[in-house]
């Protein structure tokens, strides 16, 4: 693959994985490039977003015990921080493909990461699997999947556009029209050095 390369990770490439993975539960499966490093983080940082829809969902039950979404809160927390590590490996390994990229002088700074947008674009693939649901349901009323229809319709622009947008990214970038860095998240509720009430700087 040439080092500015991005076929394997045009739109509809990452689109038509996170699409097909949800689908495994109606008998497809999702499948990726594993030759290429992005497509490990990219895999990731989608079943991370899958866990995190999942445990949110059970987070706002109201007939279980506080222990179970003190249970859920603490999954949820695990989950995010490994989405987000595996944001930041997406965007290493794109921009390590672009190594060898002349910026031009006034090339783009884009505030939004590669791999920032490609999160964006799991989300957005999971409220289209979970909303498109909402629309067939047979013991919701006509004017709940009448609603849901119209949403759904938002969300499958929202990501038409997202997409455009990321496609648009790659190809500037790879032209030395546009680049982006790798934005650390530093999640410093997580680390035990650096959350006060965890190191006990606070009670």
């Amino acid at each position: 693959m040439s080092t500015l390369d991005f076929s394997d990770v045009a739109p509809s490439a990452v689109c038509a994985f996170h699409d097909a993975d949800l689908e495994r539960s109606a008998g497809s499966a999702a499948t990726f490039d594993g030759s290429s490093s992005v497509w490990r983080w990219i895999e990731s940082n989608h079943r991370c977003n899958r866990l995190l829809w999942d445990e949110e969902d059970q987070a706002r039950r109201r007939d279980v015990p506080d222990t179970a979404i003190a249970a859920n809160k603490r999954a949820i927390d695990g989950h995010n921080q490994r989405r987000n590590d595996a944001i930041e490996k997406i965007d290493e390994a794109l921009l390590e493909r672009l190594a060898g990229v002349s910026l031009a002088a006034d090339a783009w700074h884009n505030s939004e990461t590669a791999g920032s947008m490609i999160d964006r674009l799991s989300i957005l693939s999971l409220k289209i699997f979970h909303m498109r649901a909402e629309t067939t349901r047979n013991d919701a009323t006509e004017d709940h999947r009448a609603a849901c229809r119209e949403k759904l319709a938002r969300l499958e622009l929202q990501r038409q556009d997202l997409a455009r947008c990321f496609g648009t990214l790659l190809a500037n970038a790879a032209a030395g029209r546009a680049f982006w860095r790798v934005y650390r998240q530093f999640k410093m509720y997580n680390d035990a050095k650096l959350n006060p009430y965890l190191y006990g700087g606070k009670r």
